[in-house]
């Protein structure tokens, strides 16, 4: 019953987020794959490519299940070795084809890991909920920057005092870029392992963070994407989505547990984007709006004057 009723809220989140995007592009529309998994479930992905804002998005629905987690999901809880499991999520990953309008990134996942027939003790089952979502801008506004913060703040607000700034920092330290010495954007909100509240506080949380997506994110796309811009900023912004494509392959877990669990190959990496370049050793020309990002690319608190850097 649990596991049904989280899959249903996933399904209708992944319509009305579809839906709403296909709206705020114009022209562009969602194609949909059904898809199966071999060794147990499957999903539903869905992509939309070469419109008039999003250059691509791809919000996927997966529901996957087998007798083993794998190796990411039990580095960290080894009490899970050899359980079987059921671990569902819808995930979003949005590249706009204005410079001006930040890529962003969402999802919310379900996991539940049953006693396996080889235990011979019982055990009840380990379930928890994780997600979260992120900004990667790459001509950063603070007035954007400070929505995205306060929607986000707003909606753990109900949860408790401790619920964004906690989250937030969890964000921060997630979607860092180690080799690079920089976070991956302006943050957002991560949380994982969550089941301390109980089921039913803890799916009303998930489910205010998938409903809070929209109102964070749209409203900055609506700003900025009838901006104009020339071949500088594209191509500035095709240099810094390989940062994007760096952390997704060398440290994001959605996209480990996706591979060593063995899920369909072309929708764990529909997240990377359409277009991108690398450049080496390229260095921004000092005083620039492309040198302005670095001041954007390390933790700290959005919604506090003091701290946030300078904008003319």
């Amino acid at each position: 019953m649990q596991v049904e009723r989280v899959k249903k809220y996933l399904l209708r989140l992944q319509d009305k987020l579809c839906s709403t995007l296909e709206m705020t592009d114009g022209s562009g529309r969602f194609k949909q794959d059904l898809w199966q998994r071999e060794t147990g479930g499957g999903g539903r992905t869905r992509v939309l490519e070469q419109g008039d804002v999003f250059e691509q998005a791809g919000v996927n629905f997966s529901h996957v299940f087998g007798k083993r987690l794998p190796p990411s999901a039990t580095a960290a809880r080894p009490e899970l070795e050899g359980r079987d499991f059921q671990a569902m999520g819808l995930s979003l990953v949005i590249h706009p084809r204005n410079p001006y309008v930040p890529t962003s990134h969402a999802n919310v996942r379900f996991f539940i890991a049953n006693k396996s027939a080889e235990q011979k003790l019982e055990a009840e089952p380990i379930w928890w909920f994780g997600g979260g979502y992120d900004l990667t801008p790459y001509y950063p506004n603070l007035d954007d920057i400070i929505h995205w913060h306060q929607t986000i703040k707003a909606s753990c607000q109900p949860f408790g005092e401790d619920v964004y700034p906690r989250y937030k920092q969890w964000c921060d330290e997630y979607f860092y870029l180690k080799h690079r010495n920089e976070t991956r954007g302006v943050g957002g909100l991560f949380f994982d392992d969550l089941n301390e509240w109980g089921f039913e506080r803890c799916f009303e949380f998930m489910q205010t963070v998938g409903n809070s997506y929209l109102p964070a994110y749209l409203p900055i796309v609506e700003r900025r994407k009838q901006m104009e811009y020339t071949n500088r900023e594209r191509g500035f912004q095709l240099y810094r989505r390989g940062r994007y494509v760096e952390f997704n392959l060398v440290y994001d877990r959605g996209t480990l547990f996706g591979l060593q669990s063995g899920g369909r190959t072309e929708s764990i990496l529909m997240s990377l984007p359409p277009t991108v370049n690398w450049r080496y050793n390229y260095q921004p020309e000092t005083g620039s709006a492309e040198a302005e990002l670095n001041q954007y690319l390390k933790p700290r608190d959005w919604l506090t004057s003091e701290t946030r850097p300078e904008q003319d």
